[in-house]
C-alpha cells in the first residue's frame, strides 16, 4: 500500500477523519446520478428512434431485449471483475467505454448514418457496463462510508437514481428526440464523461485485498462465481431477500407489462393519464429515498421489509378490483415509497453482512436475480392478461405476495436483523475515506 492509506474491512482505501457522507459520498453520489440521467435518457430515445425507422413490433420490442439480455450474461462475471480490481479505476474505464460507444452513435445518428442494428450493439454495450459499474459502485460503498450511514448513502443515491430516470429524463428525452434524433444520446455521452471525471476525483485504492492465502491463488471465473453464489445461499437473510426481490419482481413486471391495457380499459386514462401513474411511482420513490433513513430507524428494519410485502399486496388487490384512478395513483405511490425502502433496506443489509472480498459477487448475484424476475415477468404479464383476462396477472400477483408475506415473515424476526446491524470488528469501523 501506499502512504496515506489503510485497510479497513480488508480493503485499501485512503484515510478520511471526515463527518457525515463526506466529500468521497458527495462525488460518488453526483457520478451515480447524472449516469442515471444518460441512462434514462437513452431509455426514452431508443424506442423512439426504432419506431420512427420501422413499424414492426417486433423489432421495436427487441430494443428492450437487448436492454435486458446483458443482465442475464454477464451480471455474475460482472460481479467478479468488481472484486478483483480496482473499483474506481473499473467504474472510470466502464464509463469511457461508454462515452465512446454512445458518441459514435450520436455521430451516426447526426450524420445521417445511424441505424437500428448499430442501436442494438451500442444498447447491448452500454447495459453490459451498466452491470458492472452498478456492481462495483455497490462494493465501493461500503468504503466511502460509514457503516452507522449505509441507510442514508443508499437512500441517496436512489432518490437521484430515481429523480433523474424517472422524472427528468422522460420529458427532456422527449424533448431532445424532438430536437434532433442523435442530441439524447449525445447528451448521455456527456453526462457519462462527467461521471468519470467525478469518479477519478475521488482518489484512492479500492481494491479488495485477499485475507488469507486461499484467497490469494489464481482462481478461474467460475470458481470465484460460485463462492459468491454459495455464501448467498448460506446467508438466511440475504437469500431470502434476493429470493423475495426476484418472485415479486416477475409479478411486479407482469404487472407493469399491461399496465397501459389497463390503464385504457378500466380506468379510461389517455397516454397522459397512464404516464402520470408512473409518475406516482416516482414521486413516492423520491420521497422514500430522502426519508428513508429515518423512516426505517422509526418503523424498524423487520417492519419496513413487512410492511412492504404488504403494500406489494395491496398494491396488486387495488390494481384488480379498483376503477377508481385516486385509488390506483395512491397505491401505486405508496408502492414507490415501499419501493425506495426495501432497496435501501436489501442494500444496506448485504453490505453489512458481505465481506469486503465478495461485495461485487453477492451484487450482481442479487442483480442477476432481479433481472431475471423482469424477464419472466414480462412474458407471463402478457401471457396471462391473453389467456385469463386484462385483471389476471394482479390476482396472480396478489396470491404471490400473500404467500411469500405468510412463508418468510418470520425470517426477518428483530433478533436475526438486529444481529446484521450489530457493531462490526473494530478493525472495520476505521473511518471512511475523503478527497
Amino acid at each position: 500500500m501506499g502512504p496515506g492509506e489503510t485497510l479497513v474491512g480488508s480493503l485499501a482505501v485512503t484515510r478520511d477523519a471526515g463527518a457525515g457522507l463526506g466529500t468521497v459520498f458527495v462525488r460518488l453520489w453526483a457520478a451515480s446520478t447524472l449516469s442515471a440521467l444518460g441512462s434514462g435518457l437513452a431509455t426514452v430515445a431508443a424506442p423512439l428512434f426504432v419506431a420512427s425507422r420501422t413499424d414492426d413490433p417486433l423489432v421495436v420490442a427487441a430494443a428492450s431485449a437487448v436492454a435486458w439480455l446483458p443482465w442475464l450474461l454477464f451480471a455474475l462475471p460482472g460481479g467478479v471483475l468488481a472484486d478483483r480490481m480496482d473499483r474506481r479505476r473499473l467504474m472510470i474505464v466502464i464509463d469511457l467505454v461508454r462515452v465512446v460507444a454512445l458518441a459514435v452513435l450520436a455521430t451516426a445518428i447526426l450524420t445521417g448514418r445511424g441505424g437500428v442494428a448499430l442501436l442494438y450493439a451500442v444498447l447491448f454495450v452500454v447495459n453490459t457496463g451498466e452491470i458492472v459499474f452498478r456492481a462495483a459502485s455497490q462494493a465501493m460503498l461500503p468504503t466511502v462510508v460509514p457503516r452507522h450511514r449505509l441507510e442514508r448513502a443508499n437512500g441517496w443515491l436512489g432518490g437521484g437514481a430515481t429523480l433523474m430516470h424517472s422524472m427528468l429524463a422522460g420529458p427532456l428525452g422527449g424533448f431532445l428526440f424532438a430536437l434532433s434524433a442523435g442530441s439524447p444520446f449525445l447528451v448521455n455521452a456527456v453526462t457519462y464523461a462527467l461521471s468519470a471525471v467525478l469518479v477519478a476525483l475521488i482518489g484512492g485504492d479500492f481494491r479488495a485485498v485477499a485475507t488469507d492465502a486461499h484467497e490469494r491463488l489464481p482462481r478461474s471465473m467460475g470458481r470465484e462465481i460460485l463462492e459468491g453464489l454459495r455464501f448467498l445461499a448460506h446467508q438466511r437473510l440475504l437469500r431470502t431477500m434476493a429470493v423475495l426481490i426476484g418472485l415479486l419482481n416477475v409479478t411486479l413486471t407482469a404487472a407493469l407489462a399491461v399496465l397501459v391495457l389497463l390503464a385504457g380499459e378500466r380506468l379510461r386514462l389517455g397516454s397522459v393519464g397512464y404516464g402520470l401513474l408512473f409518475t406516482c411511482i416516482a414521486v413516492g420513490g423520491v420521497l422514500g429515498a430522502l426519508l428513508g433513513d429515518r423512516l426505517i430507524a422509526w418503523v424498524t428494519a423487520t417492519w419496513t421489509i413487512r410492511i412492504g410485502l404488504l403494500i406489494e399486496a395491496g398494491l396488486h388487490l387495488a390494481l384488480a378490483a379498483s376503477r377508481s384512478t385516486v385509488v390506483v395513483g395512491f397505491a401505486l405511490f405508496a408502492f414507490g415509497l415501499h419501493s425506495a425502502l426495501w432497496n435501501i433496506v436489501a442494500n444496506s443489509l448485504r453490505q453489512r453482512l458481505t465481506p469486503p472480498t465478495l461485495q461485487g459477487r453477492v451484487a450482481s448475484t442479487t442483480l442477476f436475480v432481479a433481472a431475471g424476475g423482469n424477464c419472466v415477468g414480462a412474458l407471463l404479464g402478457g401471457l396471462l392478461a391473453a389467456r385469463f383476462g386484462i385483471t389476471a396477472p394482479y390476482w396472480v400477483g396478489l396470491v404471490v405476495a400473500i404467500g411469500v408475506s405468510a412463508a418468510t415473515w418470520r425470517v426477518f424476526n428483530r433478533a436475526a436483523v438486529a444481529r446484521a446491524y450489530a457493531d462490526p470488528p473494530p478493525v472495520e469501523q476505521s473511518p471512511a475515506p475523503v478527497a
